[in-house]
């Protein structure tokens, strides 16, 4: 087969991402590498000559979308110029060989990782050749091949990959394997990187970003790195995600409070407050530890905002012990919060257990958790009106005729936003600037205000 034929010179990628931040950290190395060796990125999927999906296989919701993103993306093979169908990430690692038997649609599977290995093998089919520079494209110090997909301003910065807590409902240490800390100095080096391309805000990641460096240095090393990267010129806001709660030592809290670049936003996944539940959950703590951690960060970091996750009707949650988290949430008063109903996961240990709540009542205590959450929120969000925070634009809304951006309260893509008004006589904005806005109103889980 004649590949010179079939392909351009240049040929065309589109790639759709599903799943975490994780996971759009993959896509964007893997588009690094496909970029570097002389591929064509493009954002319509009828264009591409190649279009890769890469999939998430978390939970089962996730692995039904990424089912179905499949086979649409397939459509293009007779209503588009797709010749390719490339399925990557957590789903294909997991399932590759069953997937390869339900989809001969696709022509490519990979897993996780190895994304060096599958751009040369994409060159190899396609009869590229390496673009001139992409021989020096290898990075120093590891450093990966990265083509952002975030807006320019912002970036994530994956600090280690895999898990070792084996969270009994967890499937990742089944799909991406134990922690792996990528080392401090390639970190640095890639965030020096990200920064002098103009990158201001740098939100860290990981599966557990509090054990980051206990597998490289024999000690929980994220108050160092996050010290190091607070030294990097251009580097505005570093946001936290993924901290367990095991693991917010007074170190850490120290950073987080005496580190002016260290956004006072902090996301502690609980899953649960009932002691039992945790423990059937392979985590430690209970309501009492839970209760004093929140309580130490509050009084130690003043305007801390607090997100968390919640599981309902793991295994065996009987309705006290729903209730003992509900009443836990509303004493806590997070500031952010997101729950779900329990998915049981093939070949996990909780899978397994005895006395499964019913998938309809697992739902309706989320959804009891969730509503209460909004009324939470709504009595949050009118505590913020008459204050002004910095604000970090992010576009211009012509629906509403405003800007809109988020302050160090709004994480990105999972937050809401600030839509704001600038007076005529001040000159426009750019995306990615910095401005004082003072909130004036409330709209559903957004805010209003003007530029000051």
């Amino acid at each position: 087969m004649n590949s010179d034929k079939l392909y351009s010179k240049c040929p065309r990628v589109g790639l759709v991402s599903l799943g975490c931040s994780k996971n759009a950290v993959d896509s964007e190395i893997l588009l690094g590498e496909l970029k570097s060796r002389g591929f064509d990125i493009v954002n319509d999927a009828a264009q591409a000559e190649i279009i890769i999906v890469n999939t998430c296989g978390f939970i089962e919701s996730a692995k039904t979308d990424s089912i179905d993103t499949i086979l649409d993306m397939a459509q293009y093979k007779t209503a588009g110029s797709c010749k390719l169908l490339v399925v990557t990430g957590c789903l294909s690692q997991r399932y590759g060989d069953e997937l390869a038997r339900e989809l001969p649609e696709v022509d490519v599977f990979n897993g996780v990782k190895n994304y060096p290995a599958l751009a040369e093998r994409l060159a190899e089919i396609c009869g590229v050749e390496p673009a001139p520079e992409s021989a020096n494209a290898a990075a120093c110090c590891g450093i990966p091949k990265r083509l952002l997909t975030t807006p320019s301003y912002r970036a994530y910065l994956r600090i280690a990959d895999g898990c070792d807590n084996r969270c009994t409902y967890c499937a990742i240490p089944l799909i991406r394997g134990g922690r792996v800390s990528t080392p401090m100095e390639t970190l640095l080096a890639e965030a020096e990187q990200l920064a002098e391309s103009g990158v201001t805000e740098l939100t860290v990641i990981a599966q557990d970003t509090s054990a980051y460096g206990i597998d490289l240095y024999k000690k929980y090393a994220l108050p160092d790195l996050l010290k190091e990267l607070c030294k990097i010129d251009g580097i505005k806001w570093i946001r936290l995600l993924y901290c367990y709660p095991e693991r917010m030592t007074d170190e850490l809290i120290e950073t987080i409070k005496t580190e002016d670049k260290v956004l006072n936003y902090i996301d502690i996944p609980i899953q649960h407050c009932n002691k039992e539940i945790l423990r059937n959950m392979y985590r430690g703590g209970d309501e009492q530890s839970l209760r004093e951690l929140f309580a130490k960060l509050r009084r130690e970091i003043p305007g801390v905002v607090l997100r968390t996750t919640l599981i309902t009707g793991f295994p065996g949650e009987t309705e006290e012990q729903f209730s003992e988290l509900a009443e836990f949430v509303n004493d806590i008063k997070f500031e952010r919060l997101g729950c779900f109903a329990y998915s049981a996961e093939e070949d996990t240990p909780a899978a397994e257990m005895p006395d499964q709540v019913d998938e309809g009542e697992r739902q309706r205590r989320a959804d009891i958790i969730t509503s209460e959450q909004e009324i939470r929120m709504g009595e949050y969000y009118a505590g913020m009106v008459g204050n002004t925070y910095e604000v970090v634009c992010e576009g211009f809304d012509r629906y509403s005729d405003m800007y809109f951006g988020r302050s160090m309260h709004f994480a990105p893509e999972i937050d809401g936003m600030i839509y704001f008004t600038s007076a005529k006589d001040k000159s426009s904005l750019t995306i990615g600037d910095f401005v004082n806005v003072k909130i004036t109103d409330v709209l559903e889980n957004n805010l209003l205000g003007e530029r000051v």
